[in-house]
Formats: C-alpha cells, structure tokens, sequence
C-alpha cells in the first residue's frame, strides 16, 4: 500500500471527510483491521483565506509549497491537496515535489465521463467559479462543459462557503438556497452538478435532488485510496 499525502486544513472541516473517507475506503478494499497509510499536514487556514481575498496567489503558493514538502519528507507517496479552490496553484505545488499530485478536477471529470454527460454545472467559492484553472481543465483534458450560477448565486453560494460551511454551521435557509440554485443549472442545461467546494457535501447531498451531484471530496478520496492499493 502507498502512503497518501494529505495537504489539508482549506478547511479542517472538510479535511476530516477525506481522512475518514479514505480510511473507510480502504477498509472497505482489504477488510479486517486495515487502514490506510497517511501523511498529512493541515496548515492554518486564515492567512491562506486572507492571500486568497487579497489576490496574492504567489503567496498562499510558497506557503502550501512548503506544507507539500513536509508532506513528502513524511514518507508520502503522491500528494492530494484537500480543497478545490487551492488547486489554482497545483502546478506550482506539484513542482514543488518529487512526488506525484493527484488532481481534485482530473478525478472529478473521470466520474463525470462515466455518468455519460458533456454539460455539468459548478459550484464551489468564486474563485474556482469565475477563473479558468478549472473549467479550463474540465474541457480541455476531458471535453467537459461547464456553467456557473448567474453573479447574485454566486456570491451567495461563496459567502456560505466561508461564512458557514468552514465554520461547521449548516443552515436550512442556506441548503434551501443552495438546492434552489442547482435547479437553475439543470434548467439552463447542465446535466450534473460539480459540488466544487470540498465543503459543500457537508449541506447538501443526492438525496436531496434528482440531477446528479458530484461530490468531489469524495471522488478525490476514491480515486487517492485506488491509487494507494495499484500495484506498481
């Protein structure tokens, strides 16, 4: 088995989905007492959130640069960084390391492939709904396109990302909205949605809705415990 490297803390909250989603993944996979193989650094998320809102990506880059260091000196064998929007940094992360970076989009546009769908939605903070790094990387390496709530949703959609979903509060009135804004992307043609934001599972789920939802904290989870259980 390899050693999963975990670069988390963007939020904790979510963090402790992959930790407990991998280890029962692995569980699942070998039976008995077994458990997977982590290393993991979980940094503090406030100066990050600070970077990010200032625009200084640069900065949050060396700082996750760093903690992906940590992470490989801690016997990691590839390295999954725990949140979708810091992935706008991956490539100067993973350039970081020797070791290899499993990608939150690439895992997560494989699941969309298999559902057999080309239009998805995306939801996650504004930064990874508004900029390229990963819409761009949804249809350029797998086809995939992507549309995203209108501003007035998406500012709603980020504020309970960071003013609720980071702190551990789910609110009724914000899962309302949330569903609400789901049903809008499937009537403007998408034919799944991409919960892009590792925290949003925590508000919403498939049991709530018909289109199908993409839950990529998981998705990255599976795909980091199959990688960890492949043979050379």
């Amino acid at each position: 088995m390899k050693t999963i490297g975990l670069l988390g803390g963007m939020s904790w909250e979510s963090t402790q989905d992959y930790y407990k989603a991998i280890n029962n993944e692995v569980n699942q996979a070998l039976g008995g007492l077994h458990s997977a193989q982590i290393a993991m650094y979980s940094v503090d998320f406030a100066p990050i959130e600070a970077l990010q809102h200032q625009g200084d990506w640069q900065a949050t880059a060396k700082i996750l640069s760093q903690a992906a260091k940590n992470v490989e000196a801690a016997g990691a064998d590839f390295l999954v960084i725990c949140t979708n929007t810091m992935h706008k940094v991956a490539d100067e992360v993973a350039a970081s390391v020797s070791i290899p970076l499993l990608h939150i989009a690439d895992a997560t546009g494989a699941e969309v492939l298999k559902l057999g769908v080309s239009k998805v939605g995306l939801l996650g903070t504004a930064f990874t709904m508004e900029q390229d790094f990963y819409k761009a990387r949804l249809k350029d390496k797998f086809g995939i396109d992507v549309i995203v709530p209108d501003e007035a949703d998406r500012l709603r959609v980020h504020q309970v990302i960071y003013q609720e979903l980071c702190l551990g509060k789910v609110q009724a009135e914000s899962k309302a909205d949330y569903l609400r804004i789901i049903s809008h992307l499937s009537e403007s043609g998408a034919e799944a949605v991409i919960l892009g934001c590792t925290e949003i599972g925590l508000l919403v789920n498939q049991s709530d809705i018909g289109i199908p939802l993409l839950n990529t904290a998981r998705i990255h989870s599976q795909h980091a415990v199959k990688l960890a259980l492949t043979e050379e």
